[in-house]
């Protein structure tokens, strides 16, 4: 058993390999760490898979990888409830042995078993069922004379084991977040501890994990409130103190209802994918119960860190707003310094098979140039690789939209070719020089210079929208700007012979 300290908490964060790591979940786990790092604690990391039915062990390191890619890093850990059975076991058993719990012989789904019945005992305790409210009578195995337990041992009927909540008085409990809450025991059923096939429940594995690890603070959803009574009462026969617990308010949709995969993404390996910035995440997820005490919204880590309490936990369910989200995202992009975006695109460019490797040694400053130049007008790393490509690779498309709107006028290929020679024939490629060479021959031919930027910046880009035009020139560099204007000239005058003719 690990000592703890009230000066040192030890949190811990307890996903179960049945799904994909969540919102809620990184939400939870995000809360036990910002607590953790605040007071100079540690953050444990349990997985609890002995629901064999259920768990799919290669969510296991999707799970881990999610919560590497939040920087959400634990002391200790992962610990695996499938390899501490024997614990729960001995557990159990000392509860049994000190008449605070009672083997059960019910049939599945059956509190009071019919006499000499040999169908399997009842195990009907899952963890969805553990986290209701639903109340259940009393099971008859409570009153059995010690010589049928002991005739239908003898004889191998199965049996699990129940504990005995007490028939009068309340578990009490003050929760960090809503309060002193009490709970009257007559609402509170016998439940399961182990099942006949030796296979702890919830109630009793974390129980047992929380007291061996040393947990001193339980931080997770609102959603298991109604198992707190129960576990306090289990703390209390195995003889331990009971942990501080702090419930946090669901996240809901924008419905109002339970946040699900009918909202959106829901996996945090799924926002990852779309091109959110770990960090913007990490604040956006922050903030949905938790409030810093202000208006503050932008919080760069450390100083989430520092200003999270438990005591800033709202009682007030979240809702999700993706929107909001993005805007995190575009934040970060914006405010950041660019250094730190450095690696993002670089992975984001790995994966879509743009990078170069001379980005990361003599062509470095022109790289964090381009990132800089775009970072302005970023939604989420993926547009790097995709509105942003033609910044990165020659192999890029014409939007249709842009051509349609910009290259409609019939003098535009002609100009284009001027341009380029004149482009071509400048001494000091700089923004001064290419805009004085553009205007020029705008007014040369007769031609708003709009009809020739607009028309440029297609040619050089694919798009209509993209960074300043002359800022675009120059980042690009003089022989690739002169070779995509002669190279667009043919789908110009294509585009042109598709558009009814308009004059500038």
């Amino acid at each position: 058993m690990h000592a703890s300290s009230p000066s040192r908490p030890r949190v811990r964060f307890a996903p179960s390999p049945t799904g994909y790591l969540h919102v809620g979940g990184a939400r939870t786990a995000l809360f036990n760490w910002l607590f953790a790092r605040h007071e100079g604690g540690q953050f444990i990391l349990r997985i609890e898979d002995t629901d064999v039915e259920r768990n799919r062990p290669d969510l296991v390191e999707g799970i881990l990888n999610d919560l590497r890619w939040l920087g959400l890093d634990w002391d200790e850990g992962p610990y695996f409830q499938s390899a501490r059975l024997e614990l729960y076991q001995q557990a159990a058993q000392r509860i049994l042995e000190a008449g605070q719990a009672y083997l059960c012989f019910c049939p599945p789904g059956r509190m009071q078993p019919e006499r000499g019945e040999e169908d399997e005992p009842a195990d009907e305790e899952s963890p969805a069922d553990e986290r209701s409210s639903t109340v259940l009578p009393r099971c008859t195995c409570r009153q059995l004379p010690p010589e049928q337990v002991q005739q239908w041992r003898a004889a191998g009927r199965p049996a699990a084991i129940r504990f005995a909540v007490p028939p009068e008085g309340s578990t009490r409990f003050d929760d960090v977040v809503f309060g002193e809450r009490e709970v009257a025991h007559r609402d509170l059923e016998d439940f399961v501890l182990l099942r006949s096939n030796g296979r702890p429940t919830y109630q009793l594995s974390v129980v047992v994990d929380d007291i061996a690890m040393g947990i001193t603070h339980v931080i997770r959803g609102a959603d298991h409130l109604s198992n707190t009574p129960k576990q306090i009462l289990l703390y209390r026969a195995l003889g331990a103190t009971p942990p501080v617990f702090a419930h946090v308010p669901l996240i809901l949709g924008p419905d109002r209802s339970r946040l699900s995969k009918r909202h959106g993404a829901t996996s945090v390996g799924a926002y990852a994918e779309e091109g959110f910035l770990p960090e913007a995440f990490r604040n956006f997820l922050a903030l949905l119960g938790w409030s810093p005490g202000d208006n503050t919204e932008f919080l760069r880590t450390a100083e989430l860190i520092h200003r999270f309490t438990l005591q800033g936990v709202s009682r007030t369910n979240a809702v999700f707003d993706r929107a909001k989200l993005e805007w995190f995202n575009t934040q970060y992009f914006q405010r950041l310094p660019v250094e730190e975006l450095l690696p993002y695109v670089e992975q984001e460019l790995q994966r879509a098979g743009l990078w170069r490797a001379a980005w990361a040694a003599e062509q470095r400053a022109w790289f964090r140039q381009a990132v800089d130049l775009l970072r302005s007008r970023v939604r989420l790393l993926r547009d790097f690789s995709t509105w942003a490509r033609a910044f990165f690779s020659d192999d890029f498309d014409y939007e249709e939209a842009a051509c349609r709107r910009f290259w409609t006028d019939p003098r535009l290929p002609d100009l284009l070719a001027a341009l380029a020679d004149a482009f071509a024939a400048l001494p000091a490629w700089t923004h001064e020089s290419c805009e004085q060479a553009l205007r020029g021959l705008a007014a040369s031919a007769g031609v708003k210079a709009a009809l020739l930027i607009n028309a440029t910046r297609v040619a050089v880009v694919g798009r209509a929208v993209a960074p300043p035009l002359f800022d675009t020139l120059v980042l690009l560099g003089q022989p690739r700007v002169v070779e995509r204007l002669r190279r667009a000239i043919p789908a110009v005058r294509a585009a042109v012979n598709r558009a009814p003719e308009v004059m500038a």
